[in-house]
């Protein structure tokens, strides 16, 4: 699938990319109180970008430049921007 067809409210994702920004993580506190990691990274290819949100030990698989495929992931609406996750059942590999 390209980036460009994704859509929100998609299930069952397979995409791959280039990972072209990461900025800082940042911690956030989660419903159960604990803390965890999450960076937006932006996810390329030749028909677009789109946000990617990683969370803990996923961030620090990529790198800039590094070609990934998400499997099984899911994309959302966040403050108006369409977002691609990971998410509990899907997996992130690192193609390099």
């Amino acid at each position: 699938m390209k980036i460009s067809e994704l859509r929100d409210g998609m299930r069952k994702v397979d995409v791959e990319g280039i990972i072209s920004e990461i900025p800082e993580p940042r911690t956030v506190t989660l419903r159960t109180g604990q803390q965890a990691r999450v960076a937006d990274c932006i996810l390329q290819d030749a028909s677009g970008t789109v946000k990617l949100s990683l969370w803990d030990d996923d961030i620090d698989k990529v790198q800039v430049g590094s070609r990934v495929r998400i499997e099984n992931g899911y994309t959302n609406s966040f403050r108006g921007e369409l977002r691609l996750n990971v998410g509990r059942y899907g997996r992130l590999i690192t193609l390099e």
